[in-house]
């Protein structure tokens, strides 16, 4: 008896320290998005943003040689959001070095940046591999799409688009602790 007592007491606290943060929250809409057709809902997303769209990628790529590429057109809807008046946050993973991600969301945000769009970075330390967007503190396209040729035309990918304020909320504030934690881009890098 003794050793179930012990037992109990030693793997309880340990039960609830280790135990993973989870909750439900309701939502008015979950639709899935798969493989091309993200392109399609986040460049509806970004056009009737109204106020505020946060972006967080792991992959962004502008490619110079196909201006008319769908992460280029993203790219450029979420500048132009910017121009009537949304306010446009984004978040890219960056690392040390020169790896290809790196290079590819410093010159996505270089862009970005000078179309008065803010840029953070995240830390080196730390892999930012979420892609997520939240659009008006309400819509949600979140799942496993960069914003690369591949991930928007030719990967299979599987996203939700989910309309809830409360799930907003709770995604914000992870948006938000991470940015905290980012370095802002210089318009010119």
């Amino acid at each position: 008896m003794k050793k179930v007592i012990f037992a109990l007491l030693f793997l309880f606290p340990l039960s609830t320290f280790y135990a993973p943060h989870s909750f439900s929250l309701p939502a008015e809409d979950i639709q899935m998005v798969t493989d091309a057709q993200y392109f399609d809902v986040a460049k509806k997303m970004i056009q009737e943003a109204k106020s505020s769209i946060r972006v967080m990628m792991y992959e962004m790529v502008y490619y110079n040689k196909h201006p008319n590429s769908p992460s280029n057109i993203l790219i450029r809807e979420l500048i132009d959001a910017k121009k009537r008046g949304v306010k446009v946050e984004v978040i890219l993973e960056v690392r040390e070095g020169e790896d290809r991600t790196t290079k590819n969301n410093r010159l996505s945000g270089k862009i970005l940046s000078e179309g008065g769009v803010e840029v953070i970075y995240d830390l080196l330390l730390k892999t930012t591999h979420a892609k997520l967007m939240v659009v008006d503190m309400e819509v949600i396209l979140l799942g496993s799409a960069n914003w690369t040729f591949a991930g928007l035309t030719k990967n299979h990918e599987v996203s939700v688009l989910i309309r809830s304020k409360e799930v907003a909320k709770e995604l914000i504030d992870y948006f938000n602790q991470v940015k905290a934690t980012g370095t802002k881009s210089q318009k010119k890098e």
